[in-house]
């Protein structure tokens, strides 16, 4: 993704997604009361931890029964909602109270959000380093989504009002995502790219996986992995490669699975499922003997990924540079994948990882991000709750 055109220029727009219709008083329905009563047993886990690494193959708390009142003649037509009409550092974002809901086409549902997670394509789209294939400005940011559906589309088959999902909302990550990203009250989401919420995982825990447990997954299959192969996991404490970790290990049945990280987090990998940690402030890992069927790049180490890889065998490179045989990787978003990988989430033997300075309340988005621009998260940043 770093490969992709990198100029910073801002450009100025008239803000569309603001309301001029907005008024002091709160737009917000007596539906959005029914969903919050709805939700709030339903992620207690927002003290800290070392690290949190939910293991609970137990059905999380239930939702309370609705009423017709989440139904879409509640729907408000403004909400609260992160934009941004320039490209740039966190200061460019600002939290708006009159951003339009958008509409929802025949295919697609409104979700009520409930929480979001950031991820690094979200600062490196505000950065403008995808700009030539981007929706231009003004954005609401924001891939990952877990909320409550509140309105379907005269298309959508499978979900209806009422139904928990997640998804992340963008089929191409990098080729025109969503002007309405998932960082506001409510977004619109094509039904194939959701599934059901895993029954045991809360809001926060679900919405921490989709972007990154969904690039896990299609990475490993398009490097042909499979049952008895080795990989080595570059970044083994971050959002996709604690996953990859894991996917490796329970979904494809990987044979040995080595992983780098820093000093700290070297137990932290083996308690994933890692058989070898390497610790990559003593070790280069391209050095060490054994070589590895596929290596996994999520952190721009291309040129020295492929020094670890055996003949024949694959690198997945995410983001920097490539360097054969390695080769570009970018997902494509389904809402299969997810269904796939369900029984896995819920049997526990796949665990979401959240960062153990967050939930990051809806407010602070901004330092989330700055907090996520620093490299040091380990696992996912979740932005909850969500007004």
């Amino acid at each position: 993704m770093d490969s992709i055109l990198s100029s910073t220029t801002t450009f100025h727009f008239r803000n569309p997604l603001l309301s001029p219709s907005f008024k002091t008083h709160s737009p917000f329905s007596h539906s959005k009361i029914s969903i919050k009563n709805r939700i709030k047993k339903s992620n207690t886990n927002s003290s800290q931890s070392p690290i949190r690494i939910y293991a609970s193959s137990q059905s999380a708390p239930s939702a309370e029964a609705t009423t017709n009142s989440s139904s879409s003649s509640s729907i408000p037509s403004v909400m609260k909602a992160w934009t941004y009409s320039d490209y740039g550092g966190v200061e460019v974002l600002k939290l708006e109270s009159n951003v339009e809901v958008p509409q929802v086409k025949e295919d697609q549902v409104l979700i009520k959000v409930v929480a979001a997670a950031l991820n690094p394509i979200d600062f490196k789209r505000r950065f403008g380093k995808f700009k030539a294939s981007d929706s231009p400005p003004p954005t609401v940011p924001g891939y990952d989504v877990a909320g409550v559906v509140v309105k379907v589309g005269s298309q959508v088959k499978d979900l209806k009002e009422g139904d928990e999902v997640y998804g992340d909302i963008n089929e191409k990550a990098l080729d025109g995502p969503k002007k309405f990203g998932s960082l506001a009250e409510y977004t619109a989401v094509e039904e194939k790219l959701l599934a059901l919420k895993p029954k045991n995982l809360d809001f926060v825990q679900a919405a921490s996986l989709p972007l990154a447990i969904e690039t896990a997954y299609e990475g490993l299959e398009k490097a042909g992995f499979s049952e008895g192969k080795s990989i080595l996991v570059l970044g083994g404490a971050g959002g996709v490669g604690s996953l990859v970790i894991q996917v490796a290990k329970h979904v494809f049945g990987a044979s040995k699975i080595a992983a780098t990280a820093s000093t700290a987090k070297l137990e932290f990998l083996k308690s994933l499922g890692a058989d070898l940690a390497i610790d990559y402030t003593k070790e280069n890992f391209e050095d060490l003997p054994e070589k590895y069927d596929v290596v996994y790049d999520s952190v721009g180490q291309g040129d020295r990924a492929v020094k670890a890889v055996k003949e024949g065998g694959s690198v997945v490179v995410l983001t920097g540079a490539v360097t054969p045989p390695g080769f570009r990787f970018v997902v494509t978003s389904n809402g299969e994948f997810l269904k796939k990988l369900n029984p896995y989430l819920e049997s526990g033997k796949v665990k979401p990882v959240i960062d153990p300075n967050g939930p990051f309340p809806f407010e602070k988005v901004n330092e989330a991000f700055s907090y996520l621009e620093t490299n040091r998260a380990t696992g996912k940043v979740v932005i909850y709750p969500i007004p």
